[in-house]
């Protein structure tokens, strides 16, 4: 008589996983950090609060963690692997690197600004205006969508690359131009 094989628990894991994370997103990060609601309503004007966005992604990873915890059983399963933790490691080291730079180009590039000018500009300031409030995102999204295709092709080649920039132009154009008090990531932080 054959012997069953047992399923993988990695499922099971990452599922839980995705729906902790889920939770800690929407019931920590965006009750804290959010300086309005998930909509808000002045002078009978309605806008987008900023909650709105990360509470929609916590909702999408809630219940894709929900949706894999029932297919957990299945016998055909992926084991995790080193190259499966390999490649976490990588994924979330590309992460990390990019939200630096999307995070420190702004003010890095003030910082330069204020050498070669002998100016006193702040990026604080200056945040809410072209060029600068475009550096960080468009650097670090670039950088983030780049790597990433890269990562996962095993090669960088210029297609990777122009389709990083090609994005984060179309990011910019729906997100940042139609709206006027909008602020593309990370300049409602710094």
């Amino acid at each position: 008589m054959p012997q069953l094989q047992r399923p993988s628990r990695a499922n099971l894991y990452l599922s839980l996983g995705s729906v902790a994370f889920a939770l800690l997103l929407a019931l920590v990060w965006v009750r804290y950090d959010s300086g309005s609601g998930l909509i808000l309503k002045v002078r009978r004007q309605v806008t987008i609060g900023d909650a709105l966005a990360p509470t929609m992604a916590a909702v999408i990873i809630g219940l894709g963690g929900i949706l894999l915890f029932f297919q957990r059983k299945d016998v055909d399963q992926p084991r995790l692997s080193a190259r499966n933790t390999a490649f976490l490691l990588r994924f979330l080291l590309i992460l990390v690197v990019g939200f630096a730079l999307m995070r420190w180009t702004g003010p890095f590039a003030i910082w330069v600004a204020n050498i070669m000018t002998d100016a006193d500009l702040t990026y604080r300031a200056l945040r809410g205006t072209a060029p600068w409030k475009y550096l960080g995102f468009f650097i670090g999204g670039t950088f983030l969508i780049t790597t990433l295709i890269a990562s996962t092709e095993g090669r960088l080649t210029r297609r990777n690359t122009m389709i990083g920039v090609v994005a984060i132009l179309a990011l910019i154009a729906l997100y940042d131009l139609p709206f006027d008090d909008l602020q593309l990531p990370p300049n409602g932080d710094v």
